[in-house]
């Protein structure tokens, strides 16, 4: 494939934006080389700058589920904005995708709707610090909740000390109420409560950890937390940025059969719009202003554009009852053909997925956090990557990241990439 317009494009952005990018994964670093420029895309497909053609699996790290330009989703967003693009005051269509969201998932009674997954995860912890009247929160290496200065945190050496900042910019005085602990460690958390008595307010997880790669939770390991949260006072936030709308209509609560006591949402909810959102029950929700003294606001929240393309996405996720059923099909599909072709090609591998997030790590050992992520073999992935890209297929350009299966993805779309992998892997 050629890429000389996207490299052109790539050596003008650089000078205007700060790594010609405006988030850095896109930037290419982890696996080297010039980003893809997009100029459109359709279904299941991206086409770039240069005319070619991508069968997409990170379909905007995960909102399009349904397919890229869903006509629905686009007529919706088209005739609001012939109304008017943001007003900065209540529009019913608040109300309306509010009401939906609530009936579709478990164990909520009220929404918030923000601007970003970053925003609703940083207001979840504010809210949950004003609900307990604690400082402390727990986090796991690997989890990625957005850029908010409570989550850029590095291990600290111990349950009795705190992490530190792992980005400059990050204050020591925030470091010292983020304690971090190691995906599906549910012991080391236990030290970190008895090290931490009645400080600490919430934990805050994703219930399926997509960015160390697709890693599920072992059986228990949520179950555990949430027990421990109930034990100590502390409340148990899900960060379903990825998984809300995903795994399933009431996303990885209905799926795990686990409830948390706030949950963050974002892409799906804005039908790829930038949106975001959190939920609880009565008693949490009405500790936010204008009702109770945790405060939170945005001009552009409940914008009526991110309303009317998540209205419209919801909507048909709420009437298609086989969605789910469908996502689930095609990603064992593909998992079943890539496990068959690796080990044709006796490359070590281990596949992780849940429901229509999947991962490929180049070891053969478990994968189930993130230090067990990290001993992939990079450079493999990298050849990989780029070798499928040559192929015609775009996975995410890291190690690190989930694919995010789309229904609108056929069969054939399936067997074209099996036997991408398969003409790849052979050279590795």
């Amino acid at each position: 494939m050629i890429y000389q317009r996207s490299s052109q494009l790539f050596a003008e952005a650089e000078k205007v934006i700060p790594g010609g990018v405006n988030s850095p994964v896109r930037a290419f670093k982890y696996v080297g080389g010039t980003p893809i420029f997009v100029k459109e895309a359709k279904g299941a497909y991206l086409y770039d700058e240069d005319g070619n053609r991508l069968i997409d699996y990170i379909n905007s790290w995960g909102p399009m589920i349904l397919g890229h330009a869903y006509e629905p989703v686009v007529n919706a967003v088209v005739e609001k904005a012939k109304k008017g693009t943001s007003f900065g005051m209540p529009t019913e269509i608040e109300t309306q995708i509010a009401e939906l969201a609530v009936s579709m998932v478990p164990n909520i009674d009220k929404i918030r709707f923000v601007n970003s997954g970053t925003e609703a995860c940083m207001s979840a912890i504010r809210l949950a610090r004003g609900f307990t009247g604690r400082d402390k929160i727990i986090k796991f290496s690997g989890c990625y909740h957005g850029h908010s200065d409570s989550f850029l945190i590095q291990a600290g050496s111990g349950a009795i000390t705190f992490g530190s900042p792992n980005s400059p910019g990050v204050t020591q005085g925030t470091a010292k109420d983020t304690l971090l602990a190691s995906y599906n460690d549910l012991e080391y958390v236990k030290s970190l409560f008895e090290a931490n008595k009645n400080e600490i307010a919430a934990i805050i997880i994703e219930p399926v950890a997509g960015n160390m790669g697709c890693i599920p939770p072992k059986k228990g390991f949520l179950e555990g937390l949430k027990q421990l949260c109930d034990d100590n006072g502390t409340l148990f936030i899900f960060d379903e940025v990825m998984t809300g709308f995903r795994l399933a209509k009431g996303g990885a609560q209905e799926l795990l059969g686990i409830k948390a006591d706030i949950v963050c949402f974002g892409k799906v909810i804005g039908g790829g719009l930038p949106v975001g959102a959190f939920a609880a029950r009565n008693e949490i929700m009405n500790y936010l202003a204008p009702l109770g003294p945790v405060y939170q606001a945005g001009t552009l929240s409940g914008n009526p554009l991110a309303m009317a393309a998540g209205l419209a996405m919801l909507t048909e996720l709420n009437l298609d009852a086989e969605i789910f059923t469908r996502l689930e099909d095609k990603t064992a599909y593909l998992e079943k053909g890539i496990y068959e072709v690796l080990v044709k090609n006796n490359i070590e591998f281990t596949i992780n997925r849940v429901g229509s997030m999947i991962s490929v790590h180049f070891d053969k050992d478990a994968v189930y956090d993130f230090a067990t992520a990290k001993n992939g073999d990079n450079q493999r992935f990298k050849d990989f990557f780029h070798g499928l890209v040559k192929e015609g297929v775009y996975i995410a350009p890291s190690a690190y990241e989930t694919w995010f299966i789309t229904d609108a993805l056929t069969y054939e779309d399936l067997d074209f990439t099996i036997k991408a992998i398969d003409k790849v892997t052979k050279t590795l």
